[in-house]
């Protein structure tokens, strides 16, 4: 199995303190958390794409850039692109310019966004955004692959004998397809053979699961070798501790402000004790024991190969955070990639074709 540290670089109050760190001191932040994940040997770092409050990750090939100068090993993920709001040739000059800078480290997971925020900037609406993202991944794909690239599509001006700059180091990007609730995303990764990333986040585990069989099934209708499909999926919250009353203790307060925070926005609670968050979302909130069994569980219904954990301290001290982190790499992810068996990622394969 495969790990990612991924954030959205939220920027609000510290849910413990009240503090509303400045735009630069929050960017410093996510940073020096990739920094310290890339020394602890944690398989890659996400960052999110947004466009309203309270995130400030509009635009993460800037960010991931200035990640690919501050580390070595660890692959570089967007979570996600959403290609349904930009131009597919200015997004691949950004991320083909991101893959040579970072030696081939780049992955993209893309997905058609959400928020009502993209609408007002966009005009993106959920009556052409699956079109947008589906035309704007068929083109960038072309792009890629190809500098002679030839193409009309409904929502950019046409290309012909189009060359675009500069030629990616990676002669084939891998590109997931992030999944949440809609059968479009899973379909037109099917399609082309490409990964899913499933959000596995806001609900129990069982409507994730079916859209991953979902997947499974139009896998195997185009025509693609059952073995061959690749799943990733996200995780609700993470507190390794050497006990499970050490683990909730620490994650207390940081779900009570997740709650008052949903009850002020009238976000729907799915989870109302933490007590249920901890035994039916797929937080891993507890001992090394405890966090191997659960991604165990959720593997058996899901089959992936890659989870992302949270990149956010979400109040606690960054010495409590960090010793988390160490914890997990120390004791659960060895025995987890021992029982998971796991295919290479782009920072893995050293720029060879995927």
């Amino acid at each position: 199995m495969k790990f990612l540290l991924m954030t959205l670089i939220t920027h609000a109050p510290d849910p413990i303190t009240g503090v509303t760190p400045s735009t630069r001191g929050r960017f410093a932040e996510v940073i020096d958390i990739a920094e310290r994940a890339d020394d602890l040997g944690f398989d890659g770092f996400a960052v999110g794409e947004r466009h309203e409050d309270p995130f400030i990750s509009a635009a993460p090939p800037v960010i991931l850039s200035n990640l690919a100068a501050r580390t070595r090993n660890i692959a570089l993920f967007t979570a996600v692109t959403t290609l349904s709001l930009l131009d597919p040739v200015r997004a691949f000059e950004d991320y083909s310019t991101l893959d040579n800078l970072s030696d081939g480290r780049l992955e993209l997971i893309i997905g058609k966004g959400n928020g009502t925020a993209q609408a007002e900037l966009y005009h993106v609406t959920t009556d052409d955004q699956w079109d947008r993202n589906r035309e704007g991944y068929e083109l960038f794909r072309q792009l890629w692959a190809s500098d002679d690239v030839t193409w009309e599509g409904q929502f950019r001006p046409s290309l012909k004998h189009a060359k675009a700059l500069p030629r990616p180091l990676q002669p084939r990007l891998r590109i997931w397809h992030g999944s949440a609730t809609s059968k479009d995303s899973v379909e037109l990764a099917a399609r082309y053979g490409d990964p899913v990333f499933s959000a596995n986040v806001t609900n129990p585990v069982a409507p994730y699961a079916e859209l991953i069989a979902y997947y499974r099934e139009r896998w195997e209708h185009y025509g693609h070798d059952p073995a061959d499909a690749l799943v990733g999926a996200g995780t609700a919250g993470i507190q390794v501790s050497r006990t499970s009353q050490e683990a909730l203790a620490a994650f207390a307060p940081i779900y009570a402000a997740r709650l008052e925070l949903q009850r002020t926005r009238g976000i729907p609670i799915v989870f109302d004790t933490l007590e249920d968050f901890v035994e039916r979302s797929s937080a891993l909130i507890g001992s090394p024991e405890q966090v191997i069994d659960k991604v165990s569980r959720y593997h058996e219904q899901l089959g992936h190969e890659v989870i992302h954990l949270s990149a956010d301290r979400d109040g606690r001290s960054e010495s409590a955070f960090i010793d988390s982190l160490t914890l997990f790499q120390a004791e659960v992810a060895p025995e987890l990639r021992r029982r998971i068996p796991s295919r290479p990622l782009a920072s893995q394969l050293s720029g060879a074709t995927l």
